[in-house]
């Protein structure tokens, strides 16, 4: 098995309706340096500009983003480069990223390389202190500033920590 920490950042709160702006990836290993970005042109005139903001780009920069379709063509297969085994989605708020990421694989590939489940950082995490309100976030090294690479490469640190501190039992490629 393969752990993907992925993070995504919208112009608003459901995909269809609104649009997946950009997304990382990185898989988790000791060197958290293989990852993926993937930036994506708007799929609907829809967008919320509060959400839009947190990305750091505007409309019209994403305008000239890349096809949806060729992106998640793209991810699938570096996701397929970069697994032993079955990949596994995981992510800091995996009702909102696989949301996203799982529908756009659906919409534009009409497969997941996924599969059908994921996994939330926070309720492991959760777990691991047998604490349901535990907090985990300062655990991170690298910056949370809503570039989903950093993101995703930030919650992949805290994967690390709970495997080595922790005793958290996961195979890393």
């Amino acid at each position: 098995m393969s752990y993907f920490m992925v993070d995504i950042e919208s112009d608003g709160p459901i995909p269809g309706d609104f649009s997946m702006i950009c997304f990382g990836a990185v898989l988790v290993n000791e060197e958290l340096t293989t990852t993926f970005y993937g930036k994506l042109k708007p799929i609907s005139e829809k967008f919320n500009p509060d959400a839009l903001a947190v990305s750091g780009f505007s409309r019209e920069e994403t305008m000239s983003f890349d096809d949806p379709e060729e992106v998640m063509l793209a991810f699938e297969t570096w996701i397929r480069e970069n697994s032993s085994g079955r990949p596994i989605f995981i992510s800091d708020n995996n009702g909102f990223d696989w949301m996203f990421i799982c529908w756009y694989f659906h919409h534009f590939i009409e497969r997941n390389p996924f599969g059908y489940s994921s996994r939330r950082l926070s309720d492991l995490y959760c777990g691991l202190e047998k604490d349901t309100f535990a907090q985990w976030k300062h655990l991170r090294n690298t910056e949370h500033t809503h570039h989903p690479v950093d993101d995703a490469k930030g919650n992949a640190e805290v994967l690390l920590h709970m495997k080595k501190e922790m005793g958290l039992k996961i195979g890393l490629k």
